[in-house]
């Protein structure tokens, strides 16, 4: 690693400097980068915060850091040894300098550990259930659209889920929406999909993500897989909410017509803001289907459309292999500058521990 100091000694705080800003944080011994970022409302960018998906990765530019267990797909030995890091489960041994962009909003809000209840269950798809849940009324749980809570469950076990509606429309009383996958086996999802009943409570912390809109004047593409599609409508949702006058385009891939758990909603929405436009697409539509749509992989659709994206910025949400492959092909071959590519990688637990 690059330039290394004399590491503290134990019980110490390290003090970790932010370049270009300059922004100086500490963090306690043990403690890793970005679990000391989110206590003091730093905005570094993170996304699983279990070394799976790569979002957090910076550059050290001094001190030295012990990585705890990450997948090599997140940071790769090759990319260690060039002096990467990944925040979420870098320790420093020692005061560091990191090159990081700072995400502004991130941290801006406090989080919060809540209880919640169920107002409502819809199954949207034989696998995927749209949960309303109320906000407590003596706490003000404040979030940007494109962050995600985690609920507590039994023995400290947590699942992370991207809030599906923009703040602006918690509706009375104030509610959260989330889209939920089944994934059987699952230590929550079977108890969504099996025991879970209104008015059931739940505990859940947040906000957390770094998956927010970016001010700029660049057409904006929204690319979805799966329910990956949940933070993508809040975005859409607090774009129309604040009048940005921007071209969207939604690109949201599934595999067959019944996974288009909301093509409905989409198809409405972009009827009536005529800045949307909305593109489905099926990797394997079955005959029944009848779709006469697009097909194939999503990303692929959207550089048949758009070969030059060198003036856009692209916000993708969804399984991993989907948005590690947009963003490889998307800045290689359709010149989408690299800062201009914005993720949140669903890693689901068998990810985590693939």
């Amino acid at each position: 690693m690059v330039g290394c100091h004399t590491p503290h000694s134990p019980g110490m705080n390290q003090r970790i400097t932010l370049q270009p800003s300059g922004l100086a944080f500490d963090v306690h011994s043990d403690e890793t980068i970005l679990a000391a970022a989110i206590r003091q409302g730093v905005g570094l960018p993170y996304g699983c915060k279990d070394g799976a998906c790569g979002s957090c990765k910076s550059r050290l530019l001094a001190g030295r850091v012990l990585h705890g267990a990450h997948q090599l797909k997140a940071l790769t030995a090759a990319e260690e040894d060039a002096g990467l890091v990944l925040t979420c489960c870098a320790t420093p041994q020692g005061d560091c300098t990191l090159e990081a962009r700072s995400v502004p909003g991130v941290g801006e809000f406090p989080v919060l550990k809540m209880p919640t209840r169920v107002l409502a269950m819809e199954r949207a798809a034989p696998d995927v259930a749209l949960l309303r849940l109320q906000l407590p009324a003596n706490q003000r749980f404040q979030y940007h659209a494109g962050q995600y809570i985690e609920f507590i469950l039994k023995d400290g076990v947590r699942r992370s889920y991207s809030m599906a509606n923009a703040p602006t429309r918690l509706g009375n009383p104030p509610a959260i929406e989330l889209h939920i996958r089944h994934m059987p086996g699952g230590v929550f999802t079977d108890h969504v999909f099996g025991a879970m009943k209104d008015k059931d409570i739940l505990r859940m912390e947040g906000p957390f993500g770094s998956f927010l809109l970016r001010e700029s004047s660049r057409p904006i593409v929204l690319l979805a897989s799966g329910t990956g599609l949940a933070p993508v409508k809040a975005l859409i949702e607090q774009l129309q909410d604040s009048g940005d006058p921007r071209p969207v385009a939604l690109y949201w891939g599934c595999r067959s017509r019944r996974d288009l758990y909301l093509h409905d909603w989409a198809t409405e929405t972009a009827a009536a803001w005529p800045q949307l436009r909305y593109v489905p697409v099926l990797s394997e539509p079955k005959p029944d289907d009848a779709w006469r749509g697009r097909s194939g992989f999503v990303h692929r659709a959207l550089m048949a459309d758009l070969p030059d994206l060198s003036g856009h910025q692209v916000y993708a949400c969804g399984a991993p292999a989907m948005v590690d492959a947009a963003q490889r092909d998307l800045v290689a071959l359709c010149g989408l500058p690299a800062d201009h590519f914005f993720a949140d990688a669903f890693t689901s637990e068998a990810d985590k521990h693939a």
